[in-house]
């Protein structure tokens, strides 16, 4: 491939995410950091599908933000729902389940005249891609854009195209903002094949889409109606991986940095020496989606986002094993990716440990029945006298052995094979029905370290702790010694740090003597082993060195706020909901906490603010947080409540604060209530049927947010020109006033519909005895356009009325047939005929019936046609 004379600052993905980030702020843009890859509030879409789902809301004017410009690397997913790229991931250069969006957005505030000037700008003039590399699209109705891209951007009239709404009119799913678009390509040159876009060979990979600027006017409802937004905006994206390669010089995703780096690191992981495998590509792309879905709280399950995440691991597992991989070798590469993804995204870092114990759960799991199903699944091909799979077969490898029917497609694309999708969902809703009994898949929860170490935790009152090291694990073996930069776990006879369990996240600090320091990242159980995670900051740590195992305070602290504070939220949510509350999980750390509970419906906003009022009321209450040893079943009589999934000895460990908590508990709290300070809930949602969750923060976390949620409250106060307390009947006032004009605007439309000075009924003709009346009105709404119908039908004792409105390319129908004609003559088939040919589809009742269609141009004989339709009828 030629080598186009691009700007050699800017080569690696962190430092195109850094130019297209610090160009948008010099363009006066806030930089936004990247949405969680679950939608917030947002029930059409499974994951975050692009850089603008974290401002819907502000598109439709639903959300006011304290910025116009915003700019964005949004993580995205793409597998399942409408965008479903799974079975061409790792078979094509550009198809992929996990990719970051470069996005910049403006809110109202500038449109395509400078949306078009910053994307040229930052190509050419920040990356300084050839203007002969570059190839423009825009929609097939957009004179304004085009105008801009030659008068003012001056670009090669022979380089660019007017597509079509196939390829230029952009929608983010079947609901939701959209608008037409302009994109940008790149010409990859003639040694590949294809041909620009618009051409009979578009299909080629020479000319590659990197942009594409949508100019957001408005929203289309379930229904497909689409209704202009209050303030046309610019939604933009550009895929961060076809830009490293455009930079690094190569033509495949799979060929850049990131990739690269994980490709290799894959095939370090199941020791494969041929790095041009394509399985290698499927496990480098899979381990992003899987760890970043991880790291953003999604479960593997087998239901809704769980189980896409779930069919992931399984594809990547299985390529794996047909590599030679172990389980194992997945959840491995977590640790590169985190190298390679870890300063753009340091929350996965932070999630580290958590993605990778989920990972290894699952690869494990799987692992267990990969081998017997592929044994069943080989016995019936060789008896099989077809080249399709029968979904009976797919069903019972999903059933028995846990493939996901597009692992089942794979293996049978690799072997020749096509796959019975639709007897499949046959006898998936055959199952559906008969609601098989029983969904645990039998997890092995052997240990993971073997060792005869017993660690006596001695970190409730203190947090520092001389001590011995006892064992050090390096790589899951034991070893001899542990030196600077290498990573391992130690085990020592006592320690001050807590692992992980009962929710609450393991310790961090530092294990030091006069040989070196060991930072520790995190702290697990293994048996009554405690390991303790991390690296050699400095020096050299043998078994049997003399060593201080100490605490880092505040994390401890955070956690010890949030620990207690969840205690109180459960006893508040039995108090609340009723004692069916019973908890099915919950996460501690420093920063938050997170608690499930068993509830069939969503908690009102009642519910919620009364939960928190009654944690707040026992803080203050300041209650001593007393912890007691007694027998399980003593424990059990005094009414302490046991935690989800854990396990529990002769002897239990029960913390009380006052009389309004009870708990078996092994975590670290406070020494009292009131040292929490202040309890928030942020979020309550639904993760599975019957089970909710809330999320929380205390202490200065809590003030915190709730000094932000002040801010933001005064400013959408000032922007109303009202106080904080009045915000609420501001909003009301103007919602009617809002109303009354809509109302007002509705009422003129039919006025003016309906004419002034002359009679509208002047333009029927008579088909026999029946009064005909076919009228087009440009821009009128659906109600106006009711409201006119009715009048002029009033006014005809045997009529037929068809009015359409056009609004751009879309036609809206409305037939209305006087009571006395509708046996004969039914508006329903009426309109459902003129709909037709328009494109479109329509019916109704035999007085009245409504339609809509695309096919504008057609309109003028459309109307002519219904005349010669009533006359039929007679």
């Amino acid at each position: 491939m030629s080598k186009p004379l691009i700007n050699k600052d800017i080569v690696s993905s962190q430092q195109v995410r850094d130019a297209f980030v610090n160009y948008f702020k010099s363009k006066k843009h806030t930089a936004v950091p990247s949405a969680s890859l679950v939608p917030a509030n947002d029930p059409t879409l499974l994951f975050t599908n692009a850089g603008m789902v974290q401002f819907k809301d502000v598109f439709l004017g639903q959300e006011q933000r304290p910025y116009n410009r915003a700019v964005s690397v949004q993580r995205c997913v793409r597998a399942g729902g409408k965008h479903n790229d799974l079975e061409n991931v790792g078979y094509t250069a550009r198809h992929h389940t996990f990719f970051e969006m470069l996005g910049n957005f403006s809110f109202g505030d500038y449109f395509k005249q400078d949306a078009i000037f910053f994307a040229w700008e930052f190509l050419t003039q920040v990356l300084k891609l050839p203007e002969d590399k570059l190839w423009v699209t825009v929609y097939e109705d957009d004179d304004e854009a085009e105008k801009i891209w030659f008068d003012e951007i001056g670009i090669d009239q022979s380089r660019f195209s007017r597509l079509g709404k196939k390829d230029n009119f952009w929608s983010m799913g079947d609901t939701g903002p959209c608008g037409p678009c302009s994109e940008i390509f790149f010409d990859h040159g003639e040694d590949v094949a294809g041909g620009p876009p618009g051409s009979a060979d578009e299909d080629g990979d020479r000319y590659i889409e990197i942009w594409n600027l949508v100019f957001m006017q408005f929203e289309k409802t379930a229904d497909g109606k689409m209704t202009p937004l209050p303030n046309p905006s610019i939604d933009t994206g550009m895929g961060l991986e076809r830009v490293a390669a455009i930079m690094q010089n190569v033509h495949s995703n799979y060929e850049i940095d990131i990739f690269q780096y994980l490709i290799k690191a894959s095939a370090k992981a199941v020791n494969c020496n041929d790095l041009k495998q394509q399985s290698l590509q499927v496990i480098a792309d899979h381990i992003r989606s899987c760890a970043f879905l991880l790291a953003d709280g999604v479960i593997p399950s087998n239901e809704g986002r769980g189980y896409v995440l779930r069919r992931i691991i399984r594809r990547a597992v299985r390529h794996g094993f047909k590599l030679g991989g172990k389980p194992g070798f997945f959840s491995s590469l977590v640790e590169p990716l985190c190298q390679i993804m870890g300063e753009a995204y340091p929350e996965l870092v932070k999630a580290k440990q958590r993605v990778e114990k989920s990972l290894l759960r699952e690869e494990e799991q799987f692992a267990k029945t990969l081998s017997q199903g592929m044994e069943l699944l080989e016995k019936e091909l060789k008896q099989l006298n077809s080249d399709t799979i029968p979904g009976s077969l797919i069903f019972r490898l999903y059933d028995t052995y846990g493939f996901p029917v597009d692992l089942t497609g794979d293996i049978a694309r690799e072997k020749g094979y096509q796959v019975d999708e639709a007897g499949f969902e046959v006898e998936m809703d055959a199952q559906r029905s008969r609601s098989r009994e029983g969904s645990n898949f039998g997890v092995d929860y052997r240990e993971a370290i073997r060792t005869g170490i017993e660690t006596q935790f001695v970190g409730y009152d203190s947090l520092e702790v001389d001590t011995q090291l006892a064992e050090i694990i390096k790589n899951g073996e034991k070893v001899n010694s542990i030196e600077k930069d290498e990573t391992g776990m130690l085990i020592l006879p006592e320690t001050t740090f807590y692992a992980e369990s009962g929710g609450q996240v393991g310790d961090i600090g530092r294990i030091i003597s006069s040989a070196g320091e060991f930072k520790v990242t995190d702290t697990t159980k293994s048996g009554k082993a405690f390991l303790h995670h991390g690296h050699m900051v400095s020096g050299k740590f043998e078994p049997g060195d003399k060593v201080e195992a100490v605490v880092e305070t505040e994390n401890r602290r955070a956690t010890a706020l949030n620990h207690s504070a969840t205690h109180l939220l459960h006893a508040a949510l039995q108090n609340v909901l009723g004692d069916h509350v019973m908890q099915k999980g919950s996460m501690v750390s420093s920063e938050r906490l997170r608690f499930d509970f068993a509830h069939p419906e969503p908690m009102t906003e009642q519910e919620k603010l009364t939960v928190e009022r009654l944690v707040n009321q026992q803080i203050r209450a300041n209650h001593a947080v007393v912890t007691e040893i007694m027998s399980a079943e003593d424990a059990k009589k005094a009414g302490a409540m046991a935690l989800f999934g854990e396990k529990y000895g002769d002897e239990v460990r029960v913390l009380s604060m006052g009389s309004f908590s009870k708990e078996l508990c092994g975590g670290t709290h406070v020494k009292n209530t009131g040292d929490i300070g202040l309890f928030k809930l942020i979020n309550e949602t639904g993760i599975a049927s019957g089970v909710r969750r809330v999320e929380g923060l205390t202490g200065a976390t809590a003030i915190d947010a709730m000094q932000a949620d002040s801010r933001l409250l005064h400013a959408i106060a000032a922007q109303f020109k009202t106080t904080p307390e009045q915000i609420n009947e501001r909003i009301k006032l103007l919602t009617q006033q809002l109303k009354e004009s809509q109302k007002s605007a509705q009422a003129l439309q039919t006025k003016l519909a309906l004419g002034t000075g002359s009679d509208p009924l002047a333009d029927a003709v008579k088909v026999g005895d029946i009064s005909v009346l076919c009228k087009t009105y440009d821009g009128l709404d659906a109600k106006a356009l009711r409201d006119t119908m009715d009048k002029l039908r009033d006014k005809m004792a045997q009529g037929v009325v068809v009015l359409a409105s056009v609004n751009n390319t879309k036609v809206q129908l409305i037939v209305g047939v006087s009571k006395a004609l509708s046996e004969k003559i039914h508006a329903g088939k009426l309109v459902g005929y003129l709909a037709e040919q328009l494109s479109g589809r329509g019916g109704g009742r035999a007085d009245m019936a409504q339609a809509g269609g695309s096919d504008a141009a057609a309109l003028p004989r459309v109307m002519e046609s219904a005349k010669d339709w009533v006359a039929e009828q007679l």
